[in-house]
C-alpha cells in the first residue's frame, strides 16, 4: 500500500522520519511522500530524512497552550497544512497516514487536518497515534481527549502505547517497523507471492473506522552454508541453490511467532477478541512460506479474536535472513489501556487540587 505521510507535532514528524528509514532499507517503495507539521520549527532539529521544503510551520508564529487552541490554529491556517500535497504525486497514494504524539499540544491539528484531507482527496485517511506513558500525566489527558476526536475524523487510527513499549521513542521504533512492513508486503520488492496482501485488502481490513493494533514477531534463520569449492564455483556462475529447508522448522516458527505477535507484541493492548477484521502477514524468504502453516495461523487468529474476517497473505523476501509474522487487529476495543489512562489524568487532577 502506498502511503502519503503527514507528521504532526514533534513525535509524529520522528515517526513519518523513522518510517521513511525504514522504506529506504525495504525492497519496496511505498511511501509517496512525506511532510512534517508543526507550531514551531524546533520540532523539526532530530529529522534526517524529510527535506526541509516539506518541514511546514503553521499558526503565524502563535504557540498553542492545549490541544485546542492547536486545533484553531490548524483550522485558520489549513491552507498551509494542505500544502505539503502542492506538486506532490498525490493520486500515486492509496490512502494518507497523519501521525502525532497525541499527549503533544500540537496533536490537535490533527483531526483538523484530517477533515481537510477527507474534503480535498478521495484516499482514505488513517491515523497512527502514539500515546503516552502513564507517568506523563500531564500528556495523559491530552492524549485521552486527542484520540477521541482523531478516531471521529480518521477512517482508522493505529494505536501505539508507549507505556507498553517502555517508552516513546521505543512504541515509533515498534510501530514504524509493523507499519512499514505492513505497506511494503503488497508493493512487489524482489518476491512473487502466492497470495498477495495488496492495498485493497488493507483497506478492506480497515474499513468501518476505529481502533487497530499491530503485533509482530520475527527470529533469524540458520546461517547458510557458505563454504566449499563447489559451492563457490556456483555461486559466481549464478547456479546458487538456497539450503533445503526443515518443513517441520519453518512450521514450527511461522505458528510460533503468529502467537507472539497475538499474545504479547501488540503496538496497543486490547482485548483481541473484541476485533471487526484482521490481517496475518508471514514475511521471510520464499522456501520457508509453508503454506499450511500459513493457512493454520490465520485459522487459529480467527479461532482466538472469534472474528470470521481475517484475512491471511505471505510477503516474499528472498534476501532475507528472517522470518517473521505480522498480525493487524482492526476495530478493537482498547478498553482497559483507556481506563488506565483515564485513571492517571484523574489522579493527576487530583493530586494537583
Amino acid at each position: 500500500m502506498k502511503v502519503f505521510c503527514f507528521g504532526i507535532g514533534e513525535t509524529g514528524s520522528k515517526l513519518v522520519d523513522t518510517l521513511t528509514e525504514f522504506e529506504q532499507g525495504s525492497p519496496a517503495d511505498f511511501i509517496v511522500d512525506g511532510v512534517a507539521c508543526s507550531t514551531a520549527r524546533a520540532d523539526f532539529q532530530s529529522l534526517d530524512t524529510i527535506p526541509q521544503s516539506k518541514q511546514l510551520v503553521f499558526g503565524a508564529g502563535d504557540t498553542a497552550t492545549d490541544e485546542a487552541q492547536a486545533a484553531e490554529l490548524a483550522e485558520e491556517d489549513h491552507r498551509q497544512l494542505l500544502r505539503g500535497t502542492d506538486d506532490a504525486p498525490v493520486s500515486r497514494a492509496d490512502a494518507f497516514v497523519i501521525c502525532a504524539g497525541l499527549g503533544e499540544v500540537t496533536s490537535g491539528a490533527s483531526p483538523v487536518l484530517a477533515k481537510h484531507l477527507k474534503r480535498v482527496h478521495d484516499q482514505p485517511v488513517y491515523g497512527i497515534g502514539v500515546l503516552p506513558e502513564l507517568e506523563e500525566t500531564h500528556r495523559v489527558d491530552t492524549a485521552l481527549r486527542t484520540l477521541r476526536k482523531f478516531v471521529a475524523a480518521t477512517d482508522h487510527v493505529i494505536g501505539a502505547d508507549a507505556e507498553t513499549a517502555g517508552s516513546t521513542e521505543a512504541a515509533v521504533t515498534a510501530v514504524t517497523r509493523r507499519f512499514g512492513t505492513l505497506c511494503a508486503a503488497g508493493e512487489g520488492g524482489d518476491g512473487i507471492a502466492e497470495s498477495v496482501v495488496d492495498a485493497s485488502e488493507i483497506i478492506n481490513t480497515l474499513r468501518g473506522g476505529g481502533v487497530a493494533t499491530l503485533g509482530y514477531a520475527t527470529s533469524e534463520l540458520p546461517e547458510r552454508e557458505t563454504g566449499g569449492l563447489t559451492q563457490t564455483v556456483k555461486r559466481l556462475i549464478g547456479a546458487d541453490e538456497p539450503d533445503p529447508v526443515d518443513d517441520l522448522d519453518a512450521q514450527n516458527r511461522i505458528t510460533t511467532h503468529t502467537r507472539e505477535a497475538l499474545l504479547g507484541q501488540l503496538t496497543f493492548p486490547c482485548a483481541v477478541d473484541s476485533t471487526s477484521r484482521g490481517l496475518v502477514v508471514v514475511s521471510g524468504p520464499p522456501a520457508w512460506l509453508n503454506r499450511s502453516a500459513i493457512e493454520q495461523s490465520r485459522s487459529w487468529v480467527e479461532d482466538e479474536t472469534e472474528c470470521l474476517e481475517i484475512r491471511g497473505g505471505d510477503y516474499p523476501r528472498p534476501s532475507a535472513n528472517q522470518i517473521g509474522v505480522l498480525v493487524l487487529l482492526a476495530g478493537v476495543s482498547p478498553a482497559e489501556r483507556i481506563e488506565a489512562l483515564r485513571a492517571a489524568a484523574e489522579g493527576s487532577e487530583q493530586t494537583s487540587e
